[in-house]
């Protein structure tokens, strides 16, 4: 499986300029122009790791990795910035920044910095998983089988992939069933930030209709997720 790579930078030459560097490597890159566009990427899209631009117009890069660590939390990242400085970089650090780069950086910077990277993320992920009983990241209902490190969910007949803010709601039901989430709850549990309970609901509908879509092969499945009337969602363990 390909690594997916996230560059964020409101230079277009800089974001053309890194994309075509990483795609030689035969890494998959997907780049965007703003702050703002990256968060929307990482709700729908899978990463393994970014490079994000300091000082970009709106959400900077800080604020980028700040709503990454909660969106994405396994994903590296790597912080570029013209402006480098004591302060911003022991910023960087303090956000779970794996490295920080002076622009302009070379090919051979980049390219040793992204291995880096991505040989410390696959390092956590084998721990958490050695660290953790099968259990913990299987999860079976009624003959259907959710793998929550993978985001997949499959039975004899079917199989569906789930984008990460879709894997990270069914995580969240599965492992708290019968628990009432009000709309805001799961806004912050999911998406990382907090809203009002009227914005919450604005922002679950989509997701939650896109999640039982995908869960409609999955009837024992799919019935589980109840909507409570005027307050959120629960994950119901016993079915009329």
């Amino acid at each position: 499986m390909k690594i997916n790579i996230l560059i964020v930078d409101d230079e277009p030459i800089a974001r053309q300029s890194l994309s075509d560097i990483l795609r030689l490597e035969g890494y998959n890159v997907a780049s965007v122009p703003s702050g703002e566009a990256a968060v929307d990427y990482l709700r729908n899209y899978a990463v393994d790791l970014m490079i994000v631009d300091l000082k970009m117009p709106g959400m900077n890069g800080l604020d980028v990795v700040q709503v990454a660590n909660q969106i994405m939390p396994d994903a590296e990242i790597i912080l570029l910035t013209a402006y480098g400085s004591m302060e911003s970089a022991v910023e960087a650090l303090r956000h779970r920044v794996h490295d920080y780069l002076l622009k302009p950086a070379s090919p051979t910077q980049i390219i040793e910095s992204v291995k880096r990277g991505l040989e410390r993320r696959a390092a956590r992920l084998a721990r958490q998983s050695d660290g953790q009983p099968e259990s913990a990241l299987v999860k079976t209902f009624d003959g259907i089988e959710i793998d929550l490190m993978r985001r997949t969910v499959s039975s004899k007949e079917a199989l569906e992939n789930l984008t990460p803010a879709e894997g990270h709601l069914l995580k969240v039901f599965v492992e708290n069933p019968s628990k009432v989430f009000t709309h805001r709850e799961l806004v912050l549990l999911v998406q990382g930030y907090d809203v009002s309970q009227r914005e919450a609901q604005e922002i679950l509908r989509p997701l939650v209709s896109r999640l039982r879509h995908k869960l409609e092969s999955f009837p024992g499945l799919y019935e589980r997720i109840v909507s409570v009337r005027g307050t959120g969602y629960v994950f119901e363990t016993e079915l009329d």
